[in-house]
């Protein structure tokens, strides 16, 4: 966003070091407040009063674990585009964010509607994911499949 141009309501200005502990915390989600101060050359006092802003104001929504997914049993990943019926993008994010293995779903602009990253155990689980839960979804009137062969996770690693 320019300088000049005051955030917009659920926005809030970030300095530089809201966003060099959004890098820190990116990258590293289990790092200490302590650890965090340190970093960015500020007390912890004021680290832990800038990440609980940050949480507050929902510019961080949450800590999580980056996963192996192959490790952790789900062998098989793949994106499915969606066309679906106009005006039905929350009834179906609702059923589609209930599916088994749904990781990410996105409304996008192009050919299709909807972009949905899953993963599953095997290439079985995830033709049933399709074909009869997917494809069952009234509003859905399309879906086409893109096999993940490789994945690369863009964060660098701590």
């Amino acid at each position: 966003m320019p300088h000049d141009q005051l955030p917009t309501e659920g926005e809030r200005q970030l300095d530089t070091i809201d966003e060099a502990i959004l890098r820190l915390l990116r990258n590293d989600g289990r790092a200490s407040v302590r650890s965090v101060a340190e970093r960015v050359h500020i007390s912890r006092a004021n680290a832990y009063a800038r990440i609980n802003r940050l949480v507050e104001s929902q510019v961080i929504r949450g800590f999580s674990a980056r996963i192996d997914h192959e490790r952790a049993g789900q062998g098989a990943c793949a994106y499915i585009t969606l066309k679906i019926v106009q005006d039905s993008w929350r009834t179906v994010r609702e059923q589609l964010s209930r599916l088994p293995g749904a990781a990410h779903i996105a409304l996008v602009s192009g050919d299709f509607d909807v972009l949905l990253l899953v993963h599953t155990t095997d290439n079985r689980q995830l033709r049933e994911l399709v074909l009869t839960r997917i494809q069952a979804i009234p509003e859905v009137l399309s879906t086409r499949t893109l096999l993940v062969f490789e994945e690369t996770d863009l964060l660098p690693e701590p």
